[in-house]
């Protein structure tokens, strides 16, 4: 089981440089279009075999939401992809460790440890010396368009635990009505731009779309789901926040990327600062008498 969470996080730290791949040939919406209706189609055979329990109203109306919510991190963040690195990007976009339990806090109201605002402030130091290069300089627009996507995911994931803490809604029933929302919205986006791109793409192209549909989000999320019922979510949280070591190790790698000497500091930093936020934050949870949100 935590060699599945591990293989998780290693397909989502992949996953920057399979769409850095595509960003140099079709546009993000293109992108974005054929990965979510590959991710709906094999979802709604998933559904139709193995759930096939109706959605209600109201969860279809907080799924149809947070399907908004996910397809405005998605474009932040493929966007930024395409302008900067897929290496900047699964370290920025790690920062969401840090984030998430701070607009949770602000959200539901309770105190967090100093811990966690400190991993927070090593990793912004860290994100700092990564986008510098060789030497302190403005971070690339594309930098910035994942720190927001970053941002903007903390505040999707506590929504999530927001609308359906203790509502019983289906796990698949929501992600199959988020995976659908995106698909929608990106294909409406630019219908003839993903058509085209079917008529062109070729093997290579092919492949990237389908690893981002069904490694990155069918595989990813029913092992995610299947491992939290297994274990504890704290267990499964550290094992999948190996997520920006694995994007650090594919990017410089099979993407071929580069980094100096400041920008490794700031790597470690970063991995070093979510590890604690992380950390923190969970050992809090444990101490609290009653479960905290989310």
């Amino acid at each position: 089981m935590d060699l599945l969470l591990l293989l998780v996080a290693a397909v989502w730290g992949s996953s920057y440089v399979a769409a850095k791949s595509l960003t140099d040939t079709v546009g993000v919406t293109v992108i974005l279009s054929l990965r979510f209706l590959i991710t709906a189609t094999v979802l709604a055979v998933i559904w139709v075999f193995r759930a096939r329990r109706r959605p209600g109203h109201r969860e279809t109306v907080v799924g149809v939401i947070l399907g908004c919510t996910q397809a405005g991190v998605l474009l932040l963040e493929t966007r930024g992809i395409a302008g900067t690195s897929a290496t900047n990007a699964g370290l920025i976009i790690s920062l969401v460790i840090v984030f998430t339990p701070v607009t949770e806090s602000i959200a539901f109201r309770s105190r967090l440890p100093r811990m966690v605002f400190a991993g927070g402030i090593i990793a912004l130091v860290g994100v700092c010396l990564l986008v510098s290069g060789d030497g302190f300089a403005a971070p690339a627009f594309g930098d910035l368009l994942v720190l927001a996507a970053a941002v903007v995911r903390a505040l999707h994931v506590t929504a999530v635990s927001g609308l359906t803490r203790g509502r019983g809604y289906s796990a698949l029933n929501l992600t199959l009505i988020q995976g659908a929302v995106c698909a929608l919205i990106f294909t409406a986006a630019d219908h003839r731009g993903a058509l085209q791109a079917v008529r062109s793409f070729d093997l290579g192209e092919w492949t990237a779309v389908l690893y981002l549909g069904l490694a990155c989000s069918v595989f990813a999320f029913l092992v995610q789901t299947w491992a939290i019922q297994q274990t504890s979510a704290a267990r499964a949280s550290l094992l999948m926040g190996t997520e920006p070591i694995w994007a650090v190790l594919i990017g410089l790698t099979l993407g071929r990327e580069a980094l100096a000497l400041l920008g490794f500091i700031g790597a470690a930093l970063i991995i070093a600062g979510t590890y604690l936020g992380l950390r923190a934050e969970t050992r809090h949870r444990a101490a609290l008498p009653f479960p905290a949100p989310g």
